[in-house]
């Protein structure tokens, strides 16, 4: 069997971010520091975070009064923000600056009159955070199908923002659906998908064309791995997430010629490299990288911003 790997892959710039927040908040106030919601989604990062003393909690009221608290990089709503100040709590936001950008679109729309349709997956962190950043009227839109049944109170004054990890496939179709439901729709200038998911994404249908089988590294509860795979399955590929090289079953290798390996952007390089050896063990010969987009964005943190 030849492996070749996606380029992109691994982590983002703004999970780096989150992570060292964590990590200098830590070595700033000491253990434990409190972090609501998992920084990042990903199993292997929060393991890590918590052997040095981090406490991932879902309810700001788990947390002692005058404790730090870490906003995750998928962000929180307003009113969450207010809660941790009443409560006493010190907070550091470590939203990824990606995210609050679609946050600062929503507040402007809804300045403006504006229904805002917030194109993502019910119930995901993300999208919770990003729908209690509206003065207004806020609708979360999951499908193309749904776009028919939207009850606005002016179809002429109606933007939309996205999640940032969703699938450039399925957002075409919601895409093409609002555009025609809503002329006049008021739309970001660039795509609120991130450069990390969409140069993730790209790899896979390129790489999708050449291999019988692909592997993405990455937790279940990760939304940007998910569509990882679902992007190559919906190009025929068989395509399995994995949160690292001992979920990988034998069986799928069978027929198998070529292997494809990527990461989300959650996922660290090292558990990549344990499927990489897991693959050489069990038969795997030639592993090289396809060319693919180098990616120097770096955002500045500062545990205590």
């Amino acid at each position: 069997m030849d492996v070749i790997l996606a380029k992109p892959r691994g982590f983002c710039a703004g999970v780096k971010r989150a992570i060292t927040i964590v990590r200098q908040a830590l070595d700033n106030h000491g253990a434990p520091v409190y972090v609501l919601h998992e920084i990042v989604h990903n199993t292997h990062v929060i393991r890590e975070l918590s052997g040095r003393g981090a406490v991932f909690v879902e309810k700001l009221e788990e947390i002692p009064a005058g404790s730090v608290v870490i906003f995750s990089a998928h962000g929180v709503s307003l009113a969450t923000e207010k809660q941790a100040g009443q409560l006493g709590l010190r907070t550091i936001d470590a939203t990824c600056p990606l995210v609050s950008k679609v946050h600062r679109r929503v507040i402007r729309l809804n300045r403006l009159g504006y229904d805002v349709l917030v194109l993502g997956h019910k119930g995901h962190p993300e999208v919770v955070g990003t729908c209690g950043h509206a003065t207004g009227a806020v609708h979360v839109v999951s499908s193309a199908e749904e776009v028919t049944r939207l009850q606005v109170a002016d179809p002429r004054r109606v933007g939309y923002v996205t999640q940032t990890t969703l699938s450039l496939d399925d957002t075409r179709d919601m895409l093409i659906a609002i555009r025609k439901r809503f002329p006049e729709i008021s739309e970001p200038e660039r795509t609120d998908i991130c450069y990390a998911t969409t140069n993730r994404q790209n790899a896979v249908r390129e790489l999708s064309s050449r291999i019988d089988l692909l592997l993405v590294v990455g937790s279940k509860n990760s939304s940007n791995s998910n569509r990882l795979r679902e992007v190559a399955a919906h190009r025929g590929v068989a395509a399995r997430l994995i949160d690292h090289a001992d979920e990988i079953d034998p069986a799928w290798l069978q027929g198998v010629k070529r292997i494809g390996v990527t990461a989300g952007a959650s996922a660290p390089e090292v558990l990549v490299a344990q499927v990489l050896d897991w693959l050489r063990v069990h038969g795997a010969g030639a592993v090289r990288e396809m060319a693919g987009e180098d990616e120097n964005i770096v955002f500045a943190a500062h545990s205590d911003d």
